[in-house]
C-alpha cells in the first residue's frame, strides 16, 4: 500500500510523460490507467498536431477497419488523468533535461522513423524511394506531402514481401474507383488517376514459404478489379528445409495455399499485372539521365545457418528488369533522440524488457522506459504493441512500489490543462505537472490539445461526409493550426 503523500498516492500521483502518440504510446497509457497499485497522471507528447501515429499515417487508406482502433485510443485520451500535447518537438520545444525535471517517469514510444537501405549502386538515383516515403505521401503525412512520384512510368519494382510492400503494391494496382471512397489524400488520388503503371514487380530475396505478408494482404491482391497476380508455379516448389519450416507456421501455410491458387489462375486479361519474383535480390539500380530505368537482380539459393535460420546467397545468375520507380521495403530502424541512449546496430533504444539502459547491455537509467518498435525493433502488427506495453508498464509500477523511483526534481504548479480547464492543485487526485504548460508557452510552442485535435477531426469528417469518404485529411501543419485558431475564436465569448 502506498501512503498518502508518497509517490503514487492520490495526493502525489506518478507524473508520466509518453513521447509519441501512436499505438504503442496509447497502449502504454491504457495499461497505466488500469493500474490499481499507484495513481498516475499522463502527458502524451507528439511532434505532430495529430495523434494516432502509424494508424493515421501508416495504415493503408483502404483498410478503414484497422483504423477503427482509434476509438479505443480516444477513450484513453478522454480520461481526466491524460493530456495531449501535439505539435511539440522533443529537442527544440522541449528537451530531455526538461522531461527529467518535470516528470517522474518517461516512456519513449517513438517507433522506427527511418528505413533500411539496400546498399547497392544506383540506390540514390531519382525514382528510387523507400516504401515508407510513398506510404506517408498517400496518407497525408505533413513531412511527405510535397514528395513527387513519377507515375507515368509503366513498370515499378517493389523490393520486399512484408505487409507494407503489399500495401504499396495494392495502392499502385487499384483503380481510382476502388480508392475514391477511402481517406487517401486528394493529391495522391489525382496522381494515381493519371497513372500509367501497368506492371508491378515484387522481389523477395527468399522463397514463398518465408514471405512475411499476412494472408489477408495477399488475398486482397487477388481480388483487385484491374490487376492480375502472376505467380510462377515453379517458384512454389519448396526444398526440404522450407517444407519443414512451413509445417510449423500456420500463417505461412495459408500464404502458400493462396499463392498456389493465384498461380493456377494466371493472367485473365486485366490491364495491370502484379508479378512475384521469389529468391531474387537487387544488385544494382541503373538509370538514364540520373533517373531510374532498370534494376539488375541475382537469383538466390536458400541455405540453413548454424541456428537453423534459412538464409540465402547469390548463385551468379543475373537478370535485369525494366523499372521506372523502385520502392524498397526491407525493414525500418529508429533514429537517435537527443539525450536518450541509442543502440545503432539494432536501431533501437537499448533496454531490458522496457527499462532503458545507458548502453546495450549496460546499467538501467532510472525512470526511463520504452515501448513498441523503439523497444523491440520493427516487428509485429499494431496489436503486438499491447502486450509489449503491458510488460513495460508492469516494470514501471514495480519500480514505483519498490522505491526505485522517488519524487525527485519534478515540480508542480496550478495551470491550464490541455482540455482548456483549470487543472487541479497538486494536492488533489489529478495533481499535474502544469509547469510544462508554462514552459511550452514561454518557448512559443503552439501546442495542440486533444480538444484542439477534435476540432480538426470534426472538420475532416464533415468534409469527408460531403464526398462519401471517411474523412478528407488536412495535411499541412500551418493549415491545421489556422483552422484550430479560427474555430476557437468563433466560439469565444
Amino acid at each position: 500500500m502506498i501512503l498518502t503523500g508518497e509517490l503514487g498516492s492520490s495526493s502525489r500521483p506518478v507524473r508520466i510523460a509518453i513521447i509519441g502518440a501512436g499505438p504503442s504510446g496509447f497502449y502504454a497509457a491504457g495499461a497505466l490507467l488500469r493500474q490499481k497499485d499507484a495513481h498516475v497522471t499522463i502527458d502524451m507528447i507528439d511532434r505532430l498536431p495529430t495523434p494516432y501515429g502509424l494508424v493515421r499515417y501508416g495504415v493503408a487508406p483502404d483498410h478503414q477497419k484497422i483504423k477503427s482502433v482509434t476509438r479505443i485510443y480516444e477513450r484513453t485520451m478522454k480520461d481526466s488523468r491524460v493530456r495531449y500535447f501535439g505539435n511539440v518537438n522533443l529537442g527544440t520545444d522541449i528537451s530531455h533535461t526538461d522531461l527529467r525535471a518535470h516528470y517522474d517517469q518517461i516512456i519513449y514510444a517513438v517507433g522506427a522513423q527511418s528505413d533500411r537501405k539496400l546498399d547497392i549502386p544506383g540506390e540514390d538515383l531519382e525514382g528510387s524511394f523507400s516504401a515508407t516515403e510513398f506510404v506517408a505521401w498517400y496518407n497525408g503525412h505533413p513531412d511527405f506531402r510535397h514528395f513527387e512520384f513519377d507515375l507515368t512510368v509503366e513498370s515499378v519494382a517493389v523490393i520486399g514481401v512484408g505487409n507494407v510492400a503489399m500495401d504499396v503494391t495494392r495502392i499502385l494496382a487499384k483503380s481510382v474507383d476502388e480508392l475514391k471512397t477511402t481517406d487517401i489524400t486528394d493529391y495522391a488520388l489525382e496522381e494515381l488517376q493519371e497513372s500509367k503503371v501497368r506492371r508491378i514487380h515484387i522481389f523477395a530475396r527468399r522463397g514463398p514459404a518465408q514471405a512475411k505478408f499476412t494472408n489477408p494482404e495477399i488475398k486482397e491482391l487477388g481480388e483487385l478489379e484491374v490487376a492480375d497476380v502472376i505467380v510462377n508455379p515453379a517458384d512454389l516448389a519448396l526444398d526440404e528445409a522450407s517444407r519443414a519450416e512451413l509445417a510449423e507456421d500456420r500463417t505461412a501455410q495459408r500464404n502458400m495455399e493462396t499463392l498456389r491458387e493465384l498461380a493456377e489462375r494466371g493472367p485473365t486479361g486485366k490491364p495491370k499485372q502484379i508479378i512475384f519474383h521469389f529468391l531474387r535480390s537487387p544488385t544494382e539500380i541503373s538509370g538514364t539521365g540520373g533517373t531510374v530505368s532498370a534494376m539488375m537482380t541475382e537469383k538466390n539459393a536458400l541455405y540453413a545457418t548454424e541456428t537453423g535460420y534459412l538464409s540465402c546467397r547469390g548463385t551468379g545468375a543475373y537478370k535485369e528488369f525494366d523499372a521506372g520507380l523502385v520502392f524498397r521495403s526491407i525493414g525500418y530502424r529508429g533514429v537517435p533522440i537527443p539525450g536518450v541512449p541509442f543502440y545503432d546496430r539494432w536501431g533501437i533504444i537499448p533496454n531490458v524488457k522496457g527499462r532503458v539502459t545507458a548502453e546495450h547491455g549496460g546499467s538501467v537509467v532510472p525512470g526511463e522506459y520504452t515501448v513498441g518498435w523503439a523497444k523491440r525493433g520493427p516487428t509485429g502488427v499494431i496489436g503486438t504493441n499491447k502486450p509489449d506495453a503491458v510488460e513495460t508498464v508492469n516494470l514501471m509500477m514495480e519500480d514505483v512500489i519498490s522505491g526505485a523511483i522517488t519524487a525527485g526534481a519534478a515540480t508542480s504548479a496550478v495551470g491550464t490543462a490541455a482540455n482548456g480547464q483549470q487543472s487541479p492543485p497538486p494536492g488533489s487526485h489529478n495533481g499535474r505537472v502544469d509547469g510544462i504548460v508554462a514552459l511550452l508557452r514561454e518557448r512559443g510552442a503552439d501546442f495542440v490539445s486533444f480538444a484542439d485535435w477534435q476540432i480538426l477531426e470534426q472538420i475532416e469528417n464533415e468534409r469527408g461526409a460531403q464526398r462519401g469518404q471517411p474523412r478528407v485529411k488536412i495535411t499541412d501543419v500551418e493549415e491545421m493550426l489556422r483552422l484550430i485558431r479560427t474555430a476557437k475564436e468563433g466560439v469565444a465569448p
